[in-house]
């Protein structure tokens, strides 16, 4: 019997950015370094494929510093950042503390306190309760930020303070972010912005890769975790880009063949903490099934590296 011919046309760039190549890095250095275990505050990316490895090598996650028994063990701050508090923390217990957070989340950061100091108050555009939203907003004083999830959030909020500034979450989708921008800039056309958009260049490149290849799919699949903003966000731009039919896959997802039986081309991405082996065990599963034709479509060379800290050297 002769097998449905399907075409997959594979959104490149995809997969892991340069601060999850680092934060992982950073987990492996310190087991070699320090020895197991090592704690890391919070999963170090969304990825379960990622979190598990790493528990096999030696790595407990934790949510709080408070569950660490041992404290002569050293912690690792996840990829996603932590408030100001959690190092204060670490210090006061006289833990020894290794920050993975991607550099790009710090620049929102350091972004964020500049604002703050020139005497603006903040308005972060983001997800309520991610772990970077938290992050972010536990740079600052308390009533410094205002969370914006939405166009209706810049409808109705009132400003209080005379001088206002806006920073985002760093894997937004880059559509829904510029429009929000737009409606903060009318309706407060005094408010200060960021020196450089604050939306990583990951975020970006792959959010572009999908865009380019989702109106020519019938259906589109995302290989990631359930609470990555970043691949959730792809399956809402391949949806928003003429593929109806675009879902997430992740640990616990059937791939649904009754549906692939219909379709002739497929498009696949994977979030930015999602290592390329899912990718290619997806791939692996259909040709089982299919006749399958690949076609990387490319549309950046990404090639951005992010130092290791000194003291895993």
């Amino acid at each position: 019997m002769n097998k449905h011919k399907i075409k997959i046309l594979l959104a490149a760039p995809r997969g892991f950015c340069a601060g999850v190549d680092r934060a992982i890095e950073i987990v492996k250095k310190s087991i070699d370094k320090f020895g197991a275990p090592v704690y890391v505050r919070h999963e170090i990316v969304h990825n379960k494929h990622v979190v598990e490895s790493l528990k096999k090598i030696g790595a407990i996650f934790v949510e709080e510093l408070s569950e660490i028994q041992d404290k002569s063990r050293p912690v690792i701050f996840s990829a996603h950042g932590v408030p100001k508090s959690v190092p204060v923390e670490a210090e006061g217990l006289k833990m020894t503390y290794i920050d993975a957070t991607c550099p790009l989340v710090s620049k929102v950061h350091r972004e964020a306190e500049n604002l703050h100091k020139a005497g603006n108050h903040i308005l972060l555009i983001g997800h309520k309760n991610h772990p970077e939203v938290i992050g972010t907003i536990g740079q600052l004083p308390e009533g410094s930020i205002d969370l914006i999830e939405s166009i209706k959030d810049v409808e109705n909020y009132k400003k209080t303070k005379k001088n206002i500034a806006y920073v985002t979450q760093t894997t937004l989708s880059v559509d829904d972010t510029k429009e929000i921008i737009e409606k903060l800039r009318i309706k407060f056309p005094e408010i200060k912005e960021p020196k450089k958009e604050d939306i990583c260049y990951a975020t970006t490149n792959r959010q572009s890769a999908v865009k380019n290849i989702a109106k020519l799919c019938e259906m589109f699949f995302v290989i990631g975790s359930r609470n990555s903003s970043n691949s959730v966000r792809l399956v809402e731009v391949a949806k928003n880009s003429g593929c109806e039919k675009s879902s997430l896959i992740h640990s616990e997802s059937t791939t649904p063949y009754n549906e692939i039986d219909k379709c002739n081309t497929i498009g696949i991405s994977s979030g930015a903490s999602a290592p390329e082996i899912l990718v290619n065990n997806f791939i692996s599963n259909l040709k089982e099934k299919y006749e399958v034709e690949i076609e990387e479509v490319e549309i950046i060379k990404e090639n951005i590296i992010f130092k290791i800290p000194k003291k895993l050297n």
